[in-house]
C-alpha cells in the first residue's frame, strides 16, 4: 500500500511544468523601492533594490572600487549595480541633462564605476532588463558623467534621494553607509512646456480662449519667444471662434509688447484694457504704469477710481502715490491727506502716514 501511494505522488508531480512564474511571492532581503521628483512637469523616477550595511564595510569593499570580473554573466568589467537585484533604472519623461550632459528621454539602467574614496562615474546604460551589472555591455552606455563621493552620516538602507529641488534642476544622491553620491540632474523647463503646449494646442485644448492666454503668460514670463506669445495672445483676443477681449488678455498682450520694446503698443493696449477693467484691475494697472514709469498714465488711471468713487480712500492714497512718483509733491500731499480724512482701513492709513513722513509734511 505504501509504494502504490509513493508511486502515485510521484506521478502527480511529474505532470506538472514548475516555472518561475508558479513560485509563490515571499519577501526579498533587499527590498525594492522607488522615488520620483518633479522638475518642471518632467518626472525623474529612481527604482532600485535597498541591501543594508548590517556591520559589513561598503565602500572599497562589498562595493569594489573601479570596474571588476564579477565572476558571473557576460561582463569582464562591470561597475556596481548601484543598488541590490535588478538593474536599478531612472527614468525621465523628458529629455534631460546629468552634471550638464545631455539624456534623452525613457528608461535607462543606472549603474556606477566607484573608482576610489572620492570619486565616480555615473554610468546609464540603454540595457534595463539585465541582473544587476553581470551583462554590462560599454557598447549600451547612453552617458557617462563623473561626479564626486561626500561624507555622510550613517544610512543603514542604500537610499536615494533627491535634494535641492529647484525650478529647473535637483540633485539625486545614493547615500549608503557613510558616503554620498550625487549628481545634478537639470530640465529646460521652458521648452519641455512650450512642446508640449504647442502639442496639446492641435487637440481639443486648442478650442479654450483661456489656454491661450495663459501659453501667452508663461512664455512671456519664462524666457519664451515673445513672437510666438504675441501671436497666442493675439489669437486669443481675436480672430478664432474662441476669441475674446479681455482685461487679462490685453494685459499679458500689453506686457509682451513692453518686454518687446514697444512703449507705444504697450500704453496704448494698456488704455483699452482700462476702458474694460474694473476698478480693482485699473488700481493693480496704476502700479503697473508707476513700475514702468509712465506715470502719465498712472495719474490717468488712478484718477479713473478717484472720479468713480470720491470716497474711497484707498484710491486717493494710489492716487497720492503716482503724483509722488511723477514729483508733483503738492497735488501727492492733497491726496494722501484725503485718504486720510476718509477714515482709511488700517493699512491705507498706515501707508498715507508713511508717504506723507518722505515727503516731510509728517
Amino acid at each position: 500500500m505504501r509504494t502504490t501511494i509513493t508511486s502515485f505522488v510521484m506521478c502527480f508531480m511529474l505532470c506538472f511544468s514548475f516555472t518561475a512564474n508558479a513560485q509563490l511571492s515571499t519577501p526579498r532581503g533587499s527590498q525594492m523601492a522607488s522615488v520620483m521628483q518633479r522638475v518642471g512637469t518632467t518626472d525623474v523616477t529612481i527604482t532600485y533594490s535597498r541591501p543594508s550595511v548590517n556591520d559589513r564595510e561598503i565602500w572599497g569593499k562589498l562595493v569594489p572600487y573601479g570596474m571588476n570580473n564579477l565572476g558571473f554573466g557576460t561582463s569582464k568589467a562591470a561597475p556596481w549595480r548601484a543598488g541590490a537585484n535588478e538593474n536599478t533604472t531612472i527614468t525621465f519623461t523628458h529629455d534631460a541633462k546629468i552634471e550638464g550632459k545631455s539624456i534623452a528621454a525613457g528608461t535607462y539602467g543606472l549603474h556606477i564605476n566607484v573608482k576610489d574614496a572620492d570619486n565616480a562615474i555615473i554610468i546609464l546604460s540603454k540595457d534595463t532588463d539585465a541582473w544587476g551589472s553581470y551583462f554590462y555591455d560599454p557598447a549600451n552606455d547612453a552617458l557617462r558623467a563623473d561626479v564626486k563621493l561626500s561624507d555622510n552620516g550613517h544610512t543603514e538602507l542604500l537610499t536615494y534621494e533627491f535634494n535641492d529641488v529647484k525650478a529647473n534642476s535637483t540633485t539625486a544622491s545614493l547615500t549608503w553607509g557613510k558616503k554620498a553620491i550625487p549628481f545634478k540632474i537639470e530640465v529646460n523647463v521652458t521648452e519641455v512646456v512650450l512642446e508640449d503646449i504647442r502639442a496639446q494646442f492641435k487637440g481639443q485644448k486648442g478650442f479654450t480662449r483661456q489656454n491661450w492666454e495663459q501659453a501667452a503668460n508663461f512664455s512671456m514670463n519664462n524666457g519664451g519667444d515673445l513672437d510666438e506669445a504675441l501671436g497666442w495672445v493675439n489669437s486669443a483676443l481675436e480672430g478664432q471662434f474662441f476669441s475674446q477681449k479681455t482685461v487679462n488678455g490685453l494685459a499679458i498682450k500689453a506686457q509682451i509688447l513692453q518686454k518687446k520694446g514697444d512703449a507705444n503698443g504697450f500704453g496704448k493696449t494698456m488704455d483699452e484694457a482700462a476702458t474694460m477693467a474694473n476698478p480693482n484691475q485699473i488700481n493693480r494697472m496704476g502700479y503697473a504704469m508707476i513700475t514702468a514709469k509712465d506715470f502719465d498714465r498712472a495719474v490717468k488711471y488712478f484718477s479713473m477710481n478717484v472720479k468713480s468713487d470720491p470716497k474711497n480712500a484707498n484710491w486717493h492714497d494710489s492716487l497720492g502715490e503716482a503724483y509722488k512718483a511723477k514729483g508733483d509733491k503738492k497735488t501727492a500731499v492733497k491726496h494722501f491727506k484725503k485718504s486720510l480724512a476718509l477714515n482709511p482701513a488700517a493699512n491705507v492709513k498706515a501707508n498715507s502716514e508713511k508717504n506723507l513722513k518722505e515727503l516731510g509734511v509728517l
